[in-house]
């Protein structure tokens, strides 16, 4: 943790960090999410990644975990009473960054088994808004 008290907390996991800094994004930290999510690379390389993530996420025996996870997220960005920064961004905008919050959420959970670059393609454009996520990527 940082001398202005942010970072990880004790214990804290880092999906559980990512869940809590989701909910302090404001509307521009979701649109510079869904501009890197534009800019992600190729499609194929990145449903290789995602398939190899919830190949490991099923080996593993976490199908349902990544089941509650995904509707957790989902229950923050769009189902119910959305946290502000989600609901005021939505149409195409919200829906990118919430693909890349599920990208980066399915990377945490997959990550022990997962291979370095491909938890590096579905955690990028989550880190362009939080960078701990890739903390030896060069800032953008």
């Amino acid at each position: 943790m940082d001398k202005e008290g942010y970072g990880a907390r004790p214990q804290q996991t880092d999906l559980d960090r990512l869940l809590e800094d989701c909910r302090t994004l404001s509307p521009a930290g979701v649109e510079r999410i869904a501009v890197a999510w534009d800019h992600r690379g190729d499609p194929a390389t990145y449903r290789a990644a995602e398939r190899a993530a919830l190949r490991q996420l099923e080996l593993a025996g976490m199908g349902d975990s990544w089941d509650a996870t995904r509707n957790r997220l989902l229950g923050l960005t769009e189902r119910g009473t959305p946290l502000v920064a989600w609901k005021s961004e939505r149409g195409a905008v919200g829906h990118k960054a919430e693909d890349a919050l599920l990208a980066a959420a399915l990377a945490l959970l997959a990550r022990p088994g997962l291979a370095p670059h491909q938890a590096r393609i579905l955690l990028g454009p989550m880190a362009r808004a939080l960078p701990w996520l890739l903390p030896d990527a060069a800032p953008a």
